[in-house]
């Protein structure tokens, strides 16, 4: 079993029957690791399908794989890739890396300009944002939406979150600013053209020393 046996789509209503199954799961798996969760029910995650604003991969004989959804905060300034969840089944292929950069490039389609945040404790997690541009931020660096925050209620840190002013918890945040990696590339690339205009005034000087012999 390979990436490659597998249907990494944007989901439409035709996977709306898959709802009860991703929330299962997503419960389920967060047991295991002893983690927290903010909690989503099916009706939301097929609301999501429905809005096109989540990824589900698909195994080739139609098994649900995986599953990732966009949220979005204080009026379109800021959008997380939540819910990433994997069947157990079909674990250790990749998938999870593949659904987050397909979920991510939806992302920038839908929301160009927005700045893209998580909070997680996985490590696997922290790694596929990493390789994606993602930066370590303190809380104050996201959203202060209070929707966003009620949505750690149901999460078993919550108490933790609060006693900490929600400045800090369990969850690394972890952020995409698409100004800030702009302002990188652009740095990046003033810094290429100046070494190509050196290079090219030392091949110039080389050539005229040669002519004068």
């Amino acid at each position: 079993m390979t990436i490659q046996d597998f249907d990494i789509q944007v989901a439409t209503g035709q996977h709306v029957e898959y709802a009860q199954q991703i929330c299962d799961e997503m419960a389920e798996s967060a047991k295991a690791r002893g983690t927290g969760i903010a909690r989503r029910s099916p009706e939301y995650v097929a609301n999501k399908m429905l809005e096109g604003k989540a990824v589900i991969a698909l195994f080739k004989d139609g098994t649900w794989a995986g599953f990732c959804y966009i949220e979005t905060w204080s009026h379109g300034d800021f959008v997380a890739n939540s819910g990433l969840i994997v069947n157990p089944e079909f674990r250790k292929v990749g998938l999870a890396k593949a659904i987050k950069e397909r979920v991510f490039e939806l992302s920038r389609t839908k929301y160009p300009h927005a700045k893209i945040f998580g909070l997680t404790t996985g490590l696997a997690v922290m790694k596929i944002n990493s390789d994606l541009g993602y930066e370590p931020v303190t809380y104050s660096e996201l959203t202060q939406d209070e929707d966003f925050w009620h949505g750690c209620t149901s999460c078993v840190n919550y108490d933790i979150l609060m006693s900490k002013g929600r400045k800090n918890c369990m969850c690394t945040a972890m952020l995409f600013d698409p100004a800030e990696k702009q302002k990188e590339y652009e740095e990046k690339m003033k810094k290429i053209t100046h070494k190509a205009t050196l290079l090219e005034r030392i091949e110039n000087a080389l050539k005229k020393i040669g002519q004068d012999y």
